[in-house]
Order: C-alpha cells, then structure tokens, then sequence
C-alpha cells in the first residue's frame, strides 16, 4: 500500500470538507481496530521471520529493555517492528525515535516507515514529513533531534527509542527520560558497546533488576557466516572486533590504565591520612 501523499494541502480545506475527511478516516481505523495483530503476527505481515531473542522481545511487556547486540543483528529491524505496532494498535500513541544525530535517527524512523508501507488495512496516513508520521487513530512516530536543548516539551510518550544509545551524550538521555514519568511509557536503548562509560553502560551494568537485557553477539546471528567473522577479526584486530561484534565493553585505546586495573586498586580496608 502505498504512502497517502503529503497533507500540507489537506489542512487549507474548508472545515466541512476537513471534517467529512476526518470522520472517513475515523471509519476506517475503527474498522482496522477489529483485525488487532500480534507484534510477532505484524513482523510476519511486513516479511520478517523473527529470531527466538526477537520474538520474546516482540511479546515482552517490560517497560525498560536493553539491547546489547552486534552490529547487523536485527536490533533496529525488531525495535521498528515494537514501535510500528504500538502506533498501528494503540490510538492516541506517541513514538519518539532519539540517536546521536537527527539523520541517525531518521534511518530507524524510516524502517518503521517502510514496514507501514508494506502493510495493508490500516490506519491511514493523515500527515507525512521526513521526522513525522501521523496516522487516522491519533498516534505519531515522531524523529528528535540529537541535541539536549531542542528535545525538551513532549509529554505522554507510549515509546521513547534511543538508538546508538551508547554514543547518546548522558545530559540528552537524562532530558528525555522524565517524557516516560506519568505516561509510564516503554523505554528501550539499543547499541553496540562504545567503552566503559556513560548511560548506556552504566544502566546495563548497574541498572538494576527494572531492565530487561538482551545481549546479541554477532555468531549468534544465524544471518551473519562464521567464516565473514573470521576474516573481520583478522581485518580490524582484536580490539575493535571485541566491541563491535562481541558486545564487549572495552576500555579506549588511548587509556593509560584499563578499569579492571582501577577497580582493583579502589579499597575500603586503608585508612585515609586525614579525616574526611
């Protein structure tokens, strides 16, 4: 089915006809309502066979994931499908897509937008841009940009993705959780590793119990062949191939010390020289 064109004409209408306009599609994703895909069923329709690690993350209903998976592993591909059906079957849904830059996060908007356009009976499109989809039931994808100051001024968010999430600057994720705070709303951060340090590694390693985490190494792909691998390895060097397609948290090149050596060092039995 393909995409309803551009409505930047549709609001100049008069009131009469824009109300008709909207009452039709009203009908129509009243209709759409009684045929409620499963997430996995969606997946289907759009010509995606889900992983096992894929379909579990497509029923749960934890409200914080954690995605820690190789590159080419399916993360974005499955996070669009979650965001998708949530717009699709929940009216009123606001979906906000968050990466390190706005293109980035129009690439994981574009998935979403794409999977909509193989679908067929439902809810049709009543505004499109290049950062926004609105659809007849009242629910938006809406693409944020990658900056702390421009994010700030939604509310009721059903679903906030932040993609690349380990290279999300902690002042932006620190301005977009309180999005979540009276909604209640789904988080879910996807990446690869990027170093021991900021949000991302904080919440999978610290986080505590409240995160649902997934760790997706790349030969646990069954897409991605053990020879390619070997031949990567080889190519980047062990360092680089750690983080990329193993899911390691490892320290920057440029460090003088590793964090295992620092927290090694860290105790509570030696006394201090002076009182605190």
């Amino acid at each position: 089915m393909p995409f309803a064109p551009k409505q930047s004409n549709w609001q100049r209408q008069p009131q009469e006809i824009r109300e008709s306009l909207l009452a039709e599609l009203q009908k129509r994703t009243t209709a759409v309502a009684d045929e409620r895909l499963t997430a996995v069923e969606l997946a289907e329709r759009c010509g995606i066979m889900p992983d096992e690690w894929q379909k579990d993350l497509l029923v749960s209903k934890d409200r914080q994931v954690i995605l820690l998976c190789a590159r080419q592993t399916g993360k974005s591909t499955i996070t669009a499908l979650v965001a998708l059906h949530q717009a699709v079957f929940t009216s009123g849904s606001l979906v906000l897509v968050l990466s390190p830059s706005q293109r980035q996060s129009q690439e994981c908007y574009r998935k979403i937008r794409d999977f909509y356009n193989t679908l067929s009976a439902v809810p049709e499109v009543v505004q499109e841009s290049a950062l926004k989809l609105e659809l007849a039931n009242g629910s938006r994808v809406q693409v944020l940009p990658g900056r702390e100051s421009n994010v700030r001024g939604f509310s009721a968010v059903s679903v906030l993705i932040v993609d690349e999430a380990a290279r999300v600057e902690d002042s932006l994720y620190q301005a977009v959780r309180p999005m979540l705070a009276v909604s209640g709303g789904r988080l879910v951060l996807l990446s690869t590793p990027f170093g021991s340090r900021g949000f991302f590694w904080s919440e999978w390693t610290e986080g505590g119990p409240d995160w649902k985490r997934v760790k997706i190494a790349a030969d646990m792909c069954p897409r991605i062949p053990t020879e390619w691998l070997e031949k990567e390895r080889q190519r980047i060097g062990d360092w680089w191939f750690s983080q990329e397609y193993q899911c390691r948290f490892v320290d920057s090149l440029e460090a003088v010390f590793s964090s295992a050596d620092i927290e090694a060092a860290i105790t509570s039995e030696v006394k201090t020289l002076w009182p605190l």
